[in-house]
């Protein structure tokens, strides 16, 4: 089955063409056709986070170059026209107006190529990708724990079956890929602030000094719950800095290794505690944040005390991707869970189902 994936959601445009045999548990295998992805972070740079109209007119302005782009693409690998069976469109969550740009993309083209369109969970796509890139999900074992970090999103998952979720933590106020962009434009770093924090940690670490000087809460680390927060967090680093008067690069690095080691400190813990409550044999982590160096290697870690499997994504594929959009609208296909194209609908809070194979 060949289906095309459309991802909008926030400032990434993302078009990709899979094709997909088997079902999960036995045979299954999948060809990537094409996989391209437009980046915004430089045209949301100068606002520090993104615009939503100007991320909307991007996505419309980039799908249809895309598209071209990605038809070509799978044409030369099979040396021949491709047809598509199904079109595979995020719906939600994320932001209604870039969200609304992919959809109605969706259905001009699901029209005119007289295909069904499969709506996807944004968060369904990170877990299915994460738990499918390495070795088709041969590595999987229930039950499965998945925790989604990224700048909108701070969940831990429970799967008893694939496809099947049970919310078992989430953040309460900020989402962690959101403290970190909110931290860095506190110290004077570009948006997206991820990746300039780990780089001013990983130096800060190099120089093995003491860090003494700044030191961070670890937020609800002794709660009984499995819930974040990094609003706190995010405060504290607000008082340190404004409290210091200069910030030079030293202090810099100082504040981002110890925000780095509190934020994952607090992953770690809360992780490995569901994990040994729930029993869980596999832990998928997904989502933008997935990319970090610390918390990969601290998670890596942790798994292997436990006696857990861990299932990364390749660092290329944690950020949003058309890739996963495609991949979870596959296996939506295969239940047949098309959409009546005139009432989809964009649904910026759309969550995954509990105790279902659906979302809602």
């Amino acid at each position: 089955m060949r289906i095309l994936g459309i991802e909008t959601s926030a400032d990434d445009t993302g078009i990709a063409l899979i094709d997909a045999h088997g079902s999960f548990g036995g045979y299954f295998k999948f060809e990537v056709l094409a996989n391209l992805v437009t980046t915004q972070s430089e045209l949301h740079a100068k606002y520090g986070g993104i615009y939503p109209n100007v991320a909307k007119s991007e996505h419309a302005k980039n799908l249809p170059l895309l598209l071209t782009e990605v038809l070509n693409e799978a044409e030369k690998k099979q040396k021949g026209r491709t047809n598509i069976d199904a079109i595979a469109v995020t719906m939600g969550p994320g932001l209604e107006p870039c969200l609304w740009t992919g959809i109605t993309f969706a259905q001009e083209w699901a029209k005119k190529w007289n295909v069904p369109i499969v709506p996807v969970n944004h968060m369904e796509g990170h877990i299915i990708i994460s738990a499918l890139a390495e070795n088709g999900g041969r590595q999987i074992q229930f039950p499965m724990l998945s925790l989604l970090i990224s700048g909108g999103h701070t969940d831990l998952i429970l799967s008893r079956k694939w496809m099947e979720y049970e919310y078992i933590g989430r953040t309460r106020d900020d989402a962690v890929g959101e403290a970190f962009d909110k931290v860095a434009r506190m110290l004077g770093l570009p948006y997206p602030g991820g990746p300039h924090i780990s780089r001013l940690a990983e130096e800060a670490r190099q120089t093995d000094r003491h860090r003494m000087s700044v030191i961070l809460p670890r937020p609800m680390l002794h709660k009984k719950n499995f819930d974040f927060s990094f609003a706190g967090l995010k405060t504290a680093v607000r008082r340190i800095v404004e409290g210091k008067g200069s910030v030079t690069e030293e202090f810099k690095k100082l504040v981002a290794q110890e925000f780095e080691d509190a934020v994952t400190d607090v992953l770690v813990d809360k992780t490995s505690r569901a994990i040994e409550e729930c029993g869980a044999r596999t832990l998928v982590v997904g989502g933008g944040v997935s990319a970090n160096t610390e918390i990969r290697s601290r998670l890596a870690k942790a798994c292997a005390d436990i006696g857990v499997t861990l299932v990364l994504p390749p660092v290329e594929l944690a950020t949003d991707n058309a890739l996963m959009i495609a991949l979870a609208g596959y296996f939506r296909a295969l239940k047949r869970e098309f959409s009546n194209p005139e009432q989809l609908r964009a649904q910026g809070n759309l969550k995954l189902a509990e105790g279902t194979s659906s979302f809602t």
